[in-house]
């Protein structure tokens, strides 16, 4: 066999022709290099060296060949203990990736040796639900963006009370999308990448969280006001979501239980919502919280088939929780004052005792919903009623 390279230089990408040429041969086999670049030889020899094969000069009458390359093994050993990361097609998952894959795409022949990843969560029990992919396709799909999505020149004339209202909720909202932001984005950076759905599904997760962080804050401005109040017992309350290091009680706590818990706020907003402006933010933000929610309830009913300890596991979380926080004010007032103006729409006892009914009845839907999701994970009803009712005052 002879590869002629005519003019092309290696410094051009000759070797690629070569090694073109070697691919198929046997170690022993030889191959003729011809070409009219002055270097020729001398690259040959260096780039065989490299990668173990051996060379020799021409004679003259070689009919122009340069140099004849013995085609080595050497390339051939380096992938002979080589693995694939999971099965040779993107849909290959194992359960336990080994560090050593690292960055290696799924389904990839991977060259033995190189840098371990530092993923703590490298077992498919720990983060996965098959319900991810078709989530994450779904995610995707529905992105929005917030200087588009939301009518911002709406018209918002509320009076003074009204708007420092919707203000002090809004000011609340970002709080809590600030944990919900923070405690995926922790997650993500210690998931295996092999598990790369649910890294991607997290990360549209914490994005969906930033936007909302994004809307919030414009909308509680969009007056020209200043932002409302942050309690003491609010931010303790989140300050426990972001210290649980399990995947599985954090996933539990933020999304099962609070996130579930904000559909109910929402809508909630979304149905006492006095301007345009207003509905529409909380509306384009539940439709994001309802995936959030889809996912952790799907992880654990997948982890449930695998672990029998989850349930006392997910009690523990609860009561832990409760423990934490049982000395803490709760919700903080002026978030609970400003839903009951929101539900009156007057200031008028009448529309007051509406409002402050309309509250109770939220807090009572979030405990329903609550109690609906834990028993989608396997508690009896008795006990979910007593677990949805130790949740945090705080909502989230």
């Amino acid at each position: 066999m002879i590869v002629d390279l005519g003019d092309l230089g290696f410094e051009q990408g000759a070797h690629i022709l070569l090694q073109r040429a070697l691919g198929p041969l046997r170690p022993g086999d030889e191959v003729g290099v011809a070409g009219l670049d002055p270097a020729l030889a001398m690259h040959v020899e260096v780039w065989c060296r490299a990668k173990g094969h051996h060379t020799r000069r021409a004679d003259d009458n070689d009919d122009g060949i340069r140099v004849w390359v013995t085609r080595g093994r050497a390339d051939l050993d380096r992938w002979m203990h080589a693995e694939r990361a999971g099965g040779p097609s993107p849909l290959g998952i194992v359960d336990a990736p080994p560090a050593h894959w690292g960055l290696a795409a799924r389904g990839a022949l991977v060259e033995p040796g190189g840098p371990p990843i530092a993923a703590d969560l490298a077992s498919r029990e720990l983060v996965w639900a098959d319900l991810a992919p078709a989530l994450y396709a779904n995610a995707a799909a529905s992105q929005w963006d917030p200087a588009t999505a939301i009518a911002w020149d709406a018209p918002v004339d509320l009076v003074p009370e009204i708007e420092r209202a919707v203000v002090q909720v809004m000011t609340f909202l970002v709080e809590n999308e600030q944990a919900a932001l923070v405690v995926p984005a922790r997650l993500l950076a210690r998931i295996h990448p092999h598990f790369r759905e649910v890294l991607q599904l997290l990360a549209v997760q914490a994005a969906d969280e930033a936007r909302h962080v994004e809307v919030f804050t414009r909308r509680a401005l969009l007056t020209g006001g200043e932002m409302g109040t942050s309690s003491v017992s609010g931010r303790e309350s989140l300050a426990t979501l972001l210290r649980e290091p399990d995947f599985s009680m954090a996933s539990f706590l933020l999304s099962v239980l609070g996130e579930g818990s904000f559909l109910n706020l929402l809508t909630f907003i979304d149905r006492n919502a006095p301007d345009p402006v207003t509905r529409q933010v909380a509306r384009m933000a539940r439709q994001d919280e309802a995936r959030h929610v889809a996912f952790g309830v799907a992880h654990l009913q997948h982890q449930g088939t695998l672990d029998r300890t989850l349930l006392g596991r997910l009690r523990g979380a609860i009561e832990q929780r409760h423990e934490t926080l049982i000395s803490s004010a709760g919700l903080n007032q002026d978030v609970f004052d400003s839903l009951v103006v929101l539900a009156a729409g007057e200031w008028t006892p009448a529309g007051i005792r509406r409002g402050y009914a309309a509250v109770q009845q939220l807090q009572a839907e979030m405990d329903e919903g609550r109690q609906h999701r834990l028993v989608r994970l396997g508690f009896p009803h008795d006990e979910a009623a007593e677990l949805s009712a130790l949740h945090t005052r705080n909502f989230m």
